[in-house]
């Protein structure tokens, strides 16, 4: 008989080395293997997807790592034909594991006759039977209303502040926390406020989606070491802008710190060329290439929070102790 005395990973091919490197923690922190359930998550000839999973999983507490990044479709369809699998094979609890949830950025009507494609995401995963979502940096924090289900919303402010005191020797004596949009002020504070810096903000005015007109720094940056928060870098346009526009402004360098690095089109041939020094993301997404070999991009990785927040889920202990740096500490040293 299968035992619900352990929490079980399976993974789809949204981020196959993030599902393995928090396995990997996992069994760090317990002191037994822990390893991702044999599966098989494939396509037919017309590109239907195809799951079979060749374990017992009846009465398991059940983890789906997937992040529903690009490609955004296939990777939401792989995650709900996999809890459709768990829920059939009479798992006893299935948790959606989202480090990078696909379809935030449509979680409102900005115009007439325009969808909100989070909610209906967030219908499609109930629907399939996921009873919990563990996700990081929700682009609005009231997606999780979307949900009739607990929603786990994890931070990356915590990790970001632990690298930012690595990099910068404890010395933030210069440092200026900026935001890039007035939108992003409360991520942005909270990361100040961790690491007792002072912030600013880039007001920005745009014509139409993904191009930026016009663009004014509201507070003092001259003479500092400004670093640019904020949850997802897709075009990088915005951002390399902000950076330039910074740089104007008396700023002696820029980085920038971003929990979702999409990075599609020409975003990584933008940072490549641009002022900054250095652009930090996590492995929500499974980086490309072209993103890895990138001579100032940096990555830092999530597994370690990501496998303790299974373990507190799973064994009914609080996730929001995760928050504090106090924290992720001890769990994070000798890795940044």
């Amino acid at each position: 008989m299968p035992s619900i005395d352990e929490p079980k990973l399976i993974s789809g091919n949204g981020n196959m080395p993030l599902a393995k490197a928090i396995a990997r923690r996992m069994t760090m922190y317990r002191g037994m293997s822990v390893g991702l359930v044999d599966a098989r998550v494939e396509r037919f000839n017309d590109q239907e997807i195809f799951v079979e999973v060749y374990e017992n999983v009846r009465g398991e507490d059940m983890f789906i790592i997937q992040p529903t990044s690009n490609p955004a479709n296939d990777n939401l369809m792989e995650l709900l034909i996999m809890s459709d699998a768990l829920r059939r094979s009479s798992a006893a609890r299935i948790t959606a594991v989202i480090p990078y949830f696909g379809y935030a950025r449509q979680d409102r009507r900005s115009k007439a006759r325009t969808p909100i494609s989070a909610k209906l995401v967030a219908n499609m995963i109930v629907e399939a039977g996921i009873e919990r979502v563990l996700t990081m940096d929700l682009h609005a924090a009231q997606i999780q209303g979307f949900f009739d289900i607990p929603v786990d919303n994890l931070y990356a402010s915590p990790i970001f502040a632990l690298d930012i005191l690595e990099q910068f020797k404890g010395d933030t004596s210069d440092v200026m926390i900026v935001s890039p949009d007035v939108g992003g002020v409360a991520r942005a504070r909270e990361l100040a406020k961790r690491i007792n810096a002072p912030l600013s903000i880039v007001d920005k005015r745009r014509e139409k989606p993904g191009e930026v007109a016009e663009m004014t720094v509201i507070g003092d940056v001259t003479g500092k070491k400004c670093i640019i928060v904020d949850d997802i870098c897709d075009t990088a346009g915005t951002l390399c802008k902000a950076a330039e526009v910074l740089m104007q402004h008396g700023a002696t360098e820029v980085h920038s710190y971003i929990t979702h690095g999409v990075l599609s089109g020409p975003a990584v041939e933008r940072i490549t060329n641009s002022v900054m020094k250095s652009l930090v993301i996590t492995d929500s997404i499974q980086a490309t290439d072209a993103v890895a070999n990138a001579k100032n991009i940096r990555i830092v990785p999530t597994a370690p929070m990501f496998a303790q927040a299974i373990l507190n889920i799973w064994n009914g202990t609080s996730v929001s102790s995760l928050f504090e740096t106090e924290t992720l500490g001890p769990i994070y040293e000798g890795i940044l």
